[in-house]
């Protein structure tokens, strides 16, 4: 009999919230990272509520609007990723996003990786969020290899539930490196202060963890300051991935943006089966069988 592989000894856990900016402009760095690592570490996304569902809401929501827009277009403008031509509103709760991320989990990495970009694109291409259940789940709907039944249901679920309530605790109990940090990132990554007197992690932050110790990446960083984490806890960890050709990138990540592209492909772009969805910030690329389901090119972009 075969003994059982075992398990990675490098985790890789990323703190993170569907909708929050920081987060949509690491998407680059972090697929590469995925890709270097793929198979080799556990990697784990933690959820951690970025919008919680008792923050107050706002006495003028247009001014709140138009100030948040103008934050995420001085975000992008650091990350190079798209922002929504015109934002609808600023989002009440990242609940149902969680819940819905974290419940397609249970249909495999692949497909949680594609839902998860799809609740990212609500805010920053079509510039509605996906704060409600309606929302998020119509914002999925169609993603390649998705039940969406079985989604729906276990996104309305206890235990995902529950899940999500471990993320959110869990990211408020950040490691002490965090808690005060030195960088010349636009984003350095210093753990925020939360109403009740806690902290909970930058978004997004990567913490790396072996029976060797833990390192921690808070913010936004180039992806060298990543990969370094991870070699000084598994060296050999990561292979730089070769870049893949326009078409194959296109089909293997249903959905890029200029700076992705750069980083994951290389030849002459765009291939031609590529659907182009403009924003305020460049296009986002979109493979046709992403594109015949996707509320971009459903509703048109905003």
């Amino acid at each position: 009999m075969t003994a059982a592989a075992a398990p990675p000894a490098v985790e890789v856990v990323e703190y993170t919230d569907p909708l929050c900016p920081w987060a949509w402009g690491s998407e680059p760095v972090f697929r590469r990272l995925r890709a270097a690592l793929a198979g080799r570490v556990r990697w784990r996304r933690v959820h951690g509520v970025l919008f919680d569902a008792d923050d107050d809401p706002p006495p003028d929501p247009a001014a709140e609007t138009a100030w948040y827009a103008r934050h995420v277009e001085e975000i992008g403008a650091h990350t190079g990723a798209p922002w929504a031509r015109r934002l609808s509103r600023v989002a009440a709760t990242s609940w149902p996003a969680s819940l819905v991320a974290k419940a397609a989990e249970l249909q495999g990495e692949e497909v949680a990786g594609r839902v998860l970009r799809r609740l990212r694109e609500t805010v920053f291409v079509l510039g509605e969020p996906a704060d409600t259940p309606a929302l998020a789940l119509a914002a999925v709907r169609g993603t390649p290899g998705l039940d969406p039944v079985r989604l729906a249901a276990e996104a309305a679920a206890g235990d995902v539930l529950e899940r999500v309530r471990a993320d959110r605790a869990e990211a408020r109990r950040p490691v002490r490196e965090v808690l005060s940090v030195r960088s010349a990132s636009p984003h350095p990554g210093a753990a925020k202060e939360t109403g009740d007197g806690g902290h909970r992690y930058a978004l997004p932050t990567l913490l790396v963890r072996s029976p060797a110790g833990r390192r921690v990446v808070p913010g936004w960083r180039p992806y060298e300051e990543y990969a370094c984490a991870v070699e000084e806890l598994g060296p050999g960890l990561p292979r730089t991935p070769a870049p893949l050709p326009p078409a194959e990138a296109l089909r293997r990540y249903g959905s890029l943006t200029d700076p992705e592209r750069a980083l994951l492909a290389a030849g002459p772009w765009p291939p031609p089966e590529a659907v182009r969805v403009d924003t305020g910030n460049g296009p986002l690329w979109l493979h046709p069988e992403e594109a015949a389901t996707h509320p971009a090119t459903a509703r048109g972009s905003r």
